[in-house]
């Protein structure tokens, strides 16, 4: 029973404050420089937050003299992890909306959204999040007479699982002014019934003709959503995230939270489109460190297309499951490459939403033609890489092209991925193993909220081609699964290197900031089926600890 006891103990002597700090008996894993697995037993760090020397007691003993001591007593140790692909505020405005994530039918979202805005009167708009009609088996979208049944006083708006359609009821479709005679708006697509008459479902482009009438958030809300997402990425052990897709007022807040020493996450943001707020950010050029490499606003994140659930995605061939349509390309090839050389001119680094294998094709495009006119020194990406031709995978790594991909996609989407793009196309689809066979580095995240941010969710899926309850038995096309040492590799220095930071974060070596976890069991000691079931005891960041469990 001391044992616990012991290592509470000699964990409490750690302040926030970084101190010269040298931390033994780990049982620790990292990354050398070429990405192959490392052991070590002892790590150093100095008064900066920056690591001084990894290895064994006696060697770092000896580089750390007179360093506070803390005795890790065997527990595991690995580099800090990092999420390439979220959505910060997101994911601290989903703690306080309607969650519909866990809902298997219809009726059940239905009693959640009508729970909620009994349980809250007191607000404007009855907002939600994660519903699936997939997993309902609806076989259909719902309608905005079923959203009426919960919420019939108030406009409601809820958020599809992928973020690419919305539900809305239908004081929210007479708020928008959206009738019969509105016209499909560019990129966008309002779901009709057989007369024509919007059925309250708006998908990719069509969003913003609700989404508009919406009343922005206070700067007290955001604060409010900065402070829940930070402390969920904690607890999940992200030492750094990159944001896909801010403003100005969201730059103002990690700017004032670095500034004072409430950024306890690392966040690389991408600036949301090239438009008004782009010119605004852009105006002294890329930030690619600030106060310690706490913050970067240094690329742009523009989309391509939509999503696969919403068949927004859009694709070569017609969708397997519905032979009427293709999806949506948002815009036309001059129009996006205006777009991505506009953002390339001024050292940005560009990302791109890609889904569908249209997508990715007219991006992959778009970047040969402009690479010919500026070197890729920004290291550009496809941000989700999900469906594409076998023949365009090859050119990712031609050009330099990084993958951006989450791994809890492929086991969300197995319930519908192959139905929508056939037993051919699929091959192309969520296909980890052939981008890393052909030598592309693949930079992992979650897409959080839209799944969860745990990253051992992440590793798991990536590893097992199963979601948390084990299904499919086998895995989903397990041929495209990682090995453990890269998923977490795709998880630390790979998702680094696509943030240029592979310098300063990724793995722990000296010279690096000490951002590292402490876990309740040894990734590599157990197994596969349980790693998405381990817990983050510590989660320290450039030498200060920021989250503990209690």
């Amino acid at each position: 029973m001391r044992r616990p006891s012991l290592l509470a103990a000699a964990l409490a002597l750690a302040c926030n404050a970084s101190a010269q700090t040298l931390i033994d008996n780990a049982n620790g894993y990292t990354l050398d420089a070429s990405g192959k697995l490392a052991r070590f037993q002892a790590l150093a760090f100095d008064a900066a937050g920056r690591i001084v020397a990894v290895g064994s007691s006696a060697d770092v003993a000896a580089k750390a003299p007179g360093y506070r001591h803390i005795d890790l007593q065997g527990r595991t140790m690995l580099p800090g992890l990092i999420d390439a692909h979220g959505h910060v505020f997101g994911l601290g405005q989903v703690a306080t909306a309607a969650e519909l994530y866990g809902t298997t039918s219809l009726e059940g979202a239905v009693r959640k959204v009508a729970d909620y805005a009994r349980a809250n009167p007191q607000r404007a708009w009855v907002v939600g999040n994660g519903w699936n009609q997939e997993i309902w088996k609806l076989g259909r979208f719902p309608t905005a007479a079923e959203l009426d049944a919960a919420v019939a006083d108030r406009p409601a708006l809820m958020h599809r699982v992928d973020g690419h359609a919305v539900w809305v009821n239908s004081r929210a479709l007479a708020l928008a002014g959206i009738t019969k005679d509105t016209p499909d708006p560019a990129g966008g697509k309002i779901e009709r019934d057989a007369q024509g008459n919007a059925t309250g479902i708006l998908v990719d482009g069509a969003m913003a003709l609700v989404t508009k009438v919406v009343p922005a958030a206070t700067e007290a809300e955001e604060r409010a959503a900065l402070d829940g997402a930070l402390a969920l990425l904690g607890k999940n052990g992200l030492t750094s995230v990159h944001d896909a897709g801010i403003g100005v007022a969201e730059d103002k807040l990690y700017r004032a939270y670095a500034d004072q020493g409430k950024l306890t996450t690392r966040v690389y943001a991408m600036i949301g489109d090239t438009a008004a707020d782009f010119d605004r950010l852009s105006a002294s050029g890329p930030l690619t460190s600030y106060a310690n490499d706490l913050y970067a606003l240094a690329s742009v994140k523009l989309y391509a297309d939509g999503a696969l659930g919403s068949r927004g995605a859009a694709l070569i061939k017609p969708y397997s499951d519905a032979p009427h349509t293709h999806g949506l390309l948002f815009y036309k090839d001059g129009e996006m490459r205006a777009k991505m050389e506009k953002a390339i001119k001024a050292g940005y680094q560009v990302n791109v939403h890609a889904i569908g294998d249209a997508g990715n094709r007219q991006i992959l495009g778009n970047y040969a033609a402009l690479l010919k006119k500026y070197p890729n020194v920004q290291r550009h990406r496809i941000e989700h890489a999900q469906v594409v031709a076998l023949a365009d995978i090859p050119r990712f790594k031609r050009l330099g092209i990084i993958p951006s991909m989450q791994p809890t996609h492929a086991t969300s989407d197995q319930n519908m991925a192959e139905q929508r793009v056939g037993p051919k196309r699929i091959e192309g689809a969520y296909a980890w193993r052939t981008f890393l066979k052909q030598g592309s580095r693949i930079a992992c995240g979650s897409d959080f909220p839209i799944e969860s941010p745990n990253p051992f969710e992440g590793i798991h899926a990536a590893v097992t081609r199963q979601d948390m309850r084990g299904v499919p038995s086998g895995g989903w096309h397990k041929e495209q699964a990682m090995t453990l040492t890269e998923a977490l590799r795709c998880f630390t220095l790979d998702a680094a290197w696509a943030a240029r930071q592979e310098k300063v974060i990724g793995s722990l070596e000296a010279g690096k900031w000490a951002d590292f976890i402490v876990t309740d069991r040894d990734l590599f000691a157990i197994p596969a089926s349980e790693i998405g079931k381990i817990g983050v005891l510590e989660t320290w960041v450039g030498g200060k600890r920021v989250f503990q469990k209690r």
